[in-house]
């Protein structure tokens, strides 16, 4: 299989430093996710393909409290390994020219534990270092504080891939053979 042109290794090494913090809009320009995936809501510290701090606000209005669980909250740990990954990808997709063509996405998760409860009213301190930064993957620890109290931490993986358009629905008269 060859390899696409374009890589995580492919940003030159002299690129103008990162910008040390990032907005919300900011994210957005980055990350794929909107309302209710968005999972990060400001960065904080950046050094370029090494590390990133994000901050997420966990609020009550979020649709998975509704039934995680009712009448005692807690965000589902899958999300917190989710909002790693997101963190990640925000540092590493800053790398990537033609981001807008590709997708970050999952390879493997290692070693996720969760240690407290996250509740809404938390403030998240997502931080996440490049463990080994290949030209297909990239390993990254990310390690999750509520008010310097470890809450989350996992080991993931992630890959970046060629998005690719839906293919749109058949019509009703191909769907049905004649």
């Amino acid at each position: 299989m060859s390899e696409s042109p374009t890589t995580l290794a492919a940003a030159p090494e002299t690129a103008p430093e990162t910008k040390k913090t990032m907005d919300i809009i900011e994210i957005m320009s980055i990350l794929p996710h909107r309302y209710p995936f968005l999972l990060i809501d400001r960065v904080v510290e950046i050094e370029r393909k090494q590390r990133i701090v994000a901050i997420k606000n966990v609020t009550f209005n979020e649709p998975h409290f509704q039934g995680h669980f009712p009448d005692y909250p807690i965000m589902p740990g899958v999300l917190m390994v989710e909002a790693i990954a997101q963190a990640g990808g925000a540092l590493l997709l800053t790398e990537i020219p033609d981001r807008d063509s590709k997708l970050m996405v999952f390879t493997k998760i290692e070693n996720a534990s969760f240690r407290r409860p996250v509740t809404p009213g938390d403030q998240l301190r997502i931080e996440v270092s490049v463990l080994n930064w290949r030209t297909r993957a990239v390993r990254m620890q990310g390690n999750i504080t509520v008010d310097g109290k470890l809450v989350c931490d996992a080991i993931v993986m992630c890959q970046v891939v060629p998005r690719v358009a839906p293919k749109p629905a058949a019509s009703a008269s191909e769907a049905v053979p004649e």
